[in-house]
Formats: C-alpha cells, sequence, structure tokens
C-alpha cells in the first residue's frame, strides 16, 4: 500500500514504538482508510524496524479489526525483540550479500591480476584453487590440480625435483614455502610461476595457503637485463683496449706533446661519435646516417649520401675511426684547408640476391688551397684507416692523390641490413 496510507508512517517519523486501542478516537486515524474500510482496523500496536546503522526501515505491528487492551511493557518489549530478530536475519543476509559480492570482486581481480590463490593440505594430498588458474596452469587445471602430485605434471621436468625437495621441506618443518619454477601451459607454453606459502593451522589439522604468480615478463626482463650487462661489460673491454691501443701508438706517432693532446682528443672524439650512436639504438648496432650526422657536426663542410644501414657495434666503431682520420688530414693537410673546400662521401651496398656482394663507399676531397701530392711516409693514421678497413671489416682501401683532391675507395663484403 502506499506509504501515507498505513500507519506505520507515525513510527518511522518518530522512532518510537506506537500504540493504539481506539484508532476511532484519534485524530491521526480516524479518517485512514485502513479503519474506516477493511479491515476496519480497531487496535494497532508496533515497533520500529532498526538498520544496522540506526536507520528505520519499517515496522513490526500487530492490527485487529477487535478492539483490545494496552498492552504491557513487557509485551511491547516482546515485540521488540522479535523486531531486532528480523533486524539480525536481515543483517546476516546483507553480510552474505556483501561477503559473496566480495568474493566475486576478489575472484575477477585475481583473474585480471594474472594471480592464483590455493590450498594444499599435507595429510590428504588434496590441492584446491582459485582465481587465475587457467592463465598460469593451462585452461584444463581444474581436471588436473586435484592433488599435490598431480600437480607435478605441470611443472617443467628439469624444475621438479627441486620444486619437490622444497615443497617435501616445507611440510616436514612447518616452514614457509617459497619457489620459482617453470610451468608446462599446454596454450601458452613454458611459462614462468612464483609460488608463495606459509601455514593455516585449524582445528582439523594444517593447511598450506598460498598464492601462485606468472612471472614470465619478469624473467624475461631480467634475462634481457642480464644479456645487455653482459653485452654491455663486453663492449666496455673492447672499448678500453681499442683507447689503450690509440693511445701507445699515437705516442709513438706524436711529434711533441701538444701535438700527442690533439691527436688523442681527436682519436676519442670519433669512439665518442660511434658511442653516441649506439646509445642511441640498442647498444649492439647503430645507424650509418646517424653515424655520418655526428661526423658532418663536427665537419660541417662534408656532404654525403648513400642507404642507411644497421652496423654492428665493431663495424660502427672502426667506420667512425676511419671518417676521423680522413677529416683530420682533409682538414691539415687537404680540400678542408681552403675556403672553398669540400667532402663528398657516398657508397652503395648491393642487394641480397647478388652473390658475393659488396659494399663500395667513395671520399672524394675538392677545392682545396693546397697542392694534393702523396705523404712522404706512412703514418699512424694511414696504419689506424688500413687496420679499420682491411682486419676490422675485412675489406680494401685505395687512396688517390689526384691533383683536384684526394680520392678513397673503399670495398667491404656487404653484411649489413637496412635500417
Amino acid at each position: 500500500m502506499p506509504r501515507d496510507a498505513g500507519l506505520c508512517q507515525f513510527i518511522v517519523a518518530d522512532d518510537q514504538p506506537l500504540v493504539v486501542t481506539d484508532p476511532l478516537g484519534d485524530a491521526r486515524m480516524r479518517d485512514n482508510p485502513l479503519v474506516t474500510d477493511k479491515p476496519f482496523l480497531r487496535f494497532y500496536a508496533g515497533v520500529p524496524l532498526r538498520a544496522y546503522n540506526g536507520a528505520v526501515l519499517g515496522t513490526l505491528c500487530i492490527i485487529d479489526p477487535r478492539t483490545r487492551d494496552t498492552p504491557s511493557a513487557r509485551e511491547i518489549e516482546r515485540l521488540e525483540d522479535f523486531a531486532a530478530i528480523i533486524m539480525a536475519e536481515a543483517d546476516l543476509r546483507r553480510a552474505a550479500a556483501d561477503r559473496d559480492d566480495a568474493r566475486r570482486t576478489l575472484e575477477r581481480a585475481l583473474d585480471f591480476s594474472g594471480i592464483a590463490t590455493w590450498q594444499y593440505d599435507a595429510h590428504t594430498d588434496r590441492l584446491t584453487t582459485q582465481g587465475a588458474g587457467a592463465e598460469l596452469w593451462g585452461s584444463n587445471y581444474h581436471m588436473i590440480l586435484q592433488t599435490g602430485e598431480s600437480f607435478f605434471d605441470l611443472v617443467h621436468p628439469d624444475d621438479r625435483a627441486a620444486l619437490r625437495a622444497t615443497l617435501e621441506e616445507a611440510v616436514a618443518n612447518r616452514t614457509p614455502y617459497a619457489a620459482e619454477y617453470r610451468v608446462l601451459n599446454p596454450e601458452r607454453g613454458v611459462r614462468w610461476n612464483a609460488v608463495r606459502g606459509d601455514w593455516d593451522v585449524r582445528s582439523s589439522g594444517a593447511l598450506l595457503t598460498g598464492v601462485s604468480i606468472d612471472i614470465t615478463e619478469q624473467k624475461s626482463r631480467q634475462e634481457n637485463t642480464n644479456l645487455l650487462m653482459r653485452e654491455l661489460h663486453h663492449r666496455m673491454r673492447n672499448l678500453f683496449a681499442t683507447v689503450s691501443a690509440i693511445i701507445s701508438l699515437t705516442r709513438h706517432a706524436a711529434h711533441d706533446v701538444d701535438d700527442y693532446v690533439e691527436r688523442i682528443s681527436s682519436r676519442l672524439d670519433a669512439l665518442n661519435r660511434a658511442q653516441n650512436v649506439l646509445l642511441g639504438a640498442n647498444f649492439m648496432t647503430g645507424s650509418m646516417h646517424a653515424l655520418m650526422r655526428e661526423v658532418e657536426a663536427s665537419f660541417p663542410r662534408i656532404r654525403w649520401s648513400g642507404p642507411d644501414l644497421l652496423l654492428p657495434e665493431n663495424a660502427l666503431v672502426a667506420m667512425a675511426l676511419l671518417f676521423n682520420e680522413l677529416a683530420t688530414n682533409a682538414a691539415k693537410h687537404g680540400a678542408l684547408t681552403g675556403a672553398n673546400g669540400q667532402v663528398e662521401v657516398s657508397w652503395t651496398q648491393e642487394g641480397e640476391d647478388v652473390e658475393g656482394r659488396m659494399f663500395r663507399l667513395t671520399w672524394s676531397e675538392s677545392g682545396g688551397d693546397r697542392p694534393v701530392i702523396p705523404p712522404d711516409r706512412t703514418s699512424f693514421g694511414t696504419l689506424l684507416m688500413e687496420r679499420s678497413v682491411k682486419n676490422n671489416l675485412g675489406g680494401t682501401i685505395e687512396r688517390h692523390w689526384n691533383p683536384g683532391g684526394l680520392i678513397v675507395e673503399i670495398a667491404l663484403p656487404a653484411r649489413w641490413r637496412d635500417a
């Protein structure tokens, strides 16, 4: 019935019991349809139904078409006890519904997070799981993970013995259980799991309760980091060896201390250019175009063209040292000594369908204000260029001192991929 048609509205509003033994004599009720029409109410006694937070949700009431005496205080108290029982039952149902909602929310959260919870009874070998079991162990995990023994069927053979020993030790000593192992997931292949558990002591015995988490991505990142660190260590050793050789050999070629410092600084700058290119990529390969932009930044009158190629670290360092020696010589003795001098660098690489394909590079100087003549002795710079091309890159280098400027032609086996 509409709320304003009932008599309970007064109890809800006043938050206290209400007893009416003569509705016809009560101004609030004499015109109420429950009094003037069926059931022709002549007695009313009601108490509030209070929720757990104190709010009055309704009433528990007794109505009668016959007149009754005013109930005693004890009878009203009993009616209030019944109301409390009703609300306690409602609160239990509410708590159960909240618990079910919380459990479903937790299960969804576990599914989304890639975490499974489990309980293992060491006495009966029974295993129960909840959460992201399909993601960790495969879609048929419910059929397999019935016992602790059957669980090991999903563990990678190489990890079973160690994991079994860890579990047996935890069971024997009632100590926490922790391990990382590989799983043979039928849908996802080999996956890494981390497991953590501890003992939940109950009256019926002890249960090992814990969680399992997929850590495959973390393992992959860790392995990549370890690989990168090993590669970086290897590269640093190579770099230090190169620097040591340059310092030692430059010392014998320098005329004085100032010349020695200048030559060392120039060659270390070349190594720095190579490292900048590697740092801008993945430490393992570098772009030919990126290297040429570094060279052009130091020697602005060098122009270049050719396909962008991915050079491995040793090739990139060799090319950086080669270009540095050529550019330094051009600035001291060649085309870049004059205001109108310039250098053109171009290269090509034959396609993969060409047998014995080659990479060819031409360094062409022009516009210098000094005559071009061959050097009267073999300098360390020349030895460094030849070593870079022949020993490190397995190619050939030819220099032509033409009247118009130095021409250098380099040919290497084409081993580099397009960037």
